[in-house]
């Protein structure tokens, strides 16, 4: 069985990271797969998703260090060909990456006690987000 579903949530931006786990374990418990997987999708190009401790210290650690690792002020050459500033959203968020899978054991997600699922948003702006949500398995 696959169940397809999505979330959408709105964001701040510049790397903004919002806690997705609850609402991904909703989605697991909604479709009934019992052993399995759980892959959820960010759209767009300028987002990812990780897992990580989602404690405010280890938040603004992560945000320091793409700020280190990508930053915005560089000379992008996206900025002067598409006349965008956020370059370094792309960049950050392709360090990052647009997806993960999760297994899914009795119907919940194997998350470790401190690990969270996070979308980290890397664009300039607040956007309106949406998360594809894939769950497969068995009943």
């Amino acid at each position: 069985m696959i169940v397809t579903r999505r979330i959408r949530c709105q964001t701040q931006g510049n790397n903004h990271v919002l806690d997705l786990t609850g609402r991904l374990a909703q989605e697991v418990a909604a479709s009934g797969v019992r052993h399995g997987l759980v892959v959820a999708f960010v759209t767009g190009s300028t987002a990812g998703l990780t897992t990580i401790e989602d404690e405010p210290g280890l938040v603004a650690d992560l945000k320091d260090l793409l700020d280190r690792l990508v930053p915005r002020e560089a000379p992008y050459r996206h900025n002067r060909t598409e006349g965008d500033q956020n370059g370094h959203s792309h960049l950050r968020a392709a360090l990052i990456g647009p997806s993960l899978v999760v297994p899914v054991e009795g119907g919940r997600m194997t998350l470790g006690a401190w690990q969270q699922v996070v979308l980290v948003d890397c664009d300039v702006r607040p956007r309106a987000r949406e998360v594809v949500v894939q769950v497969m398995g068995e009943e």
